[in-house]
């Protein structure tokens, strides 16, 4: 008889030196991001004021993108040794762990992206400069306070519009405010994702100390999604909590909490043909809540953007012939051809991607757990976007948390892997 790969005890240990390691890197980390302008806050490159520093200032030093990528290592590493042995953790241990280092990273400047400062210049140009933010750039008032903190000056808006009201609603609380209330709002999503994860999990008879630990500890959500303060906390939780209500026999609960998500930023809104496939006996009240909230958001929409309601859907990255370095299709091309992605070469692995949803959403209508159709069908998207982020990751691992296969849940950590290595510069020489 073969030994089990690890007793209880050993399990624990890996476990708690894991934590132990993860914790220990998001302390430096926010420390370091602290400590003074450098490329961990891009937003703060120009004008690095106390309050943008935040709680941490002092307490760590500048570092170097080596620096950076051996913490990055460490947080990934640390990741993998806690699923590893997540079954071996006291539950009240895990939660814990999942909230103070969601606060090291709350705590923390806005890392590794400006996109939160592009957040509150949206906002403001139409609460401040009566500028409609489908039309015109973040940048397009170089008077604005906001301008020296953002990095993309011509940008127009590339979320729904219900986000982008959001951000308008924010601009009272200033932009120290509303830059912190982002980050709040990324924290309280992403922990309010974990814990519908945790008790989906325990009714679907997972392991739920592993599903948390997947989703809440993944160095990807920590680092990037709460510590920039993305709005994909948010859209990430509004469709966990769709599929909560799905699951729970409210469709009509889940189909407006998918749309709404997919009013904030698109994604959500592949889940639902996904919930109306695999629960037939749910679908009258999933069409039901559809089209209540695309009528609510649609009126929304109209009256705080009139002719441009629906101006996201030409102003997203991938809408537009944007190309992510690393995405995964112009890697590709980049090693097959030697130059970047081509039209045909974008519209391959489009194809591909369609193929590929198409094909899961075939398998959820036949009769396979929908949930994980959808996560490989998510995997898809990854995949065949030529606009990747670290953070888009972050759409996919509750899916695979919940899902039923340990397939997906092993690319899901190679998926993770793959992106946190595009930003380790050791690992791309």
């Amino acid at each position: 008889m073969r030994a089990p790969l690890a007793s209880p005890p050993l399990r624990t240990a890996l476990a708690a030196a894991g934590g132990a390691a993860l914790i220990t890197a998001s302390l430096v980390l926010a420390f370091d991001a602290a400590a003074a302008p450098s490329f961990l806050v891009p937003g703060g490159v120009r004008s690095f004021p106390e309050w943008l520093s935040g709680p941490f200032a002092g307490l760590g030093e500048r570092t170097t993108w080596t620096g950076f990528g051996w913490l990055l290592v460490v947080l990934f590493v640390a990741w993998l040794a806690v699923l590893a042995g997540a079954r071996g953790v006291p539950a009240r241990a895990l939660i814990v762990a999942i909230v103070g280092v969601h606060a090291v990273f709350l705590l923390a400047p806005p890392l590794l992206s400006a996109d939160i400062f592009g957040y509150v210049g949206l906002g403001r140009l139409p609460a401040v400069h009566h500028l409609d933010p489908y039309v015109f750039g973040t940048g397009a008032v170089p008077a604005d306070p906001v301008h020296p903190y953002l990095r993309w000056h011509d940008a127009k808006s590339a979320y729904g519009p219900l986000f982008t009201v959001l951000a308008e609603l924010l601009v009272p609380l200033g932009i120290a405010g509303a830059v912190w209330a982002f980050k709040a709002i990324a924290f309280v999503a992403s922990l309010a994702t974990v814990a519908l994860v945790w008790k989906l999990a325990e009714r679907r008879g997972h392991d739920p100390r592993l599903a948390a630990a997947l989703v809440g500890l993944n160095p990807i959500v920590l680092a990037f999604e709460v510590g920039g303060g993305h709005n994909d906390a948010l859209m990430v939780a509004l469709a966990v909590a769709g599929i909560a209500l799905v699951e729970l026999r409210r469709p009509a609960g889940g189909a407006v909490a998918f749309v709404l998500g997919a009013a904030l930023k698109l994604t959500p809104g592949l889940l639902l043909p996904f919930a109306w496939a695999g629960r037939p006996d749910r679908r009258g009240g999933l069409l039901a809540g559809a089209a209540f909230a695309a009528l609510a958001a649609g009126a929304v929409a109209v009256a705080a953007f009139g002719a441009h309601a629906a101006g996201f859907l030409s102003t997203v990255p991938g809408a537009n012939g944007g190309v992510a370095l690393h995405s995964v299709p112009n890697e590709i091309a980049l090693r097959v051809t030697g130059s970047g992605l081509s039209t045909a070469g974008r519209t391959v692995a489009t194809a591909l991607t369609v193929v590929a949803i198409a094909a899961a959403l075939w398998r959820a209508w036949r009769g396979a757990d929908w949930i994980t159709c959808a996560g490989w069908a998510m995997l898809a998207v990854l995949l065949g976007t030529a606009w990747l982020l670290p953070w888009y990751v972050t759409w996919l691992t509750p899916l695979a948390a919940l899902g039923t296969s340990t397939r997906l849940r092993a690319a899901t950590i190679l998926i993770v892997a793959y992106v946190a290595a595009t930003r380790v510069p050791f690992l791309l020489a």
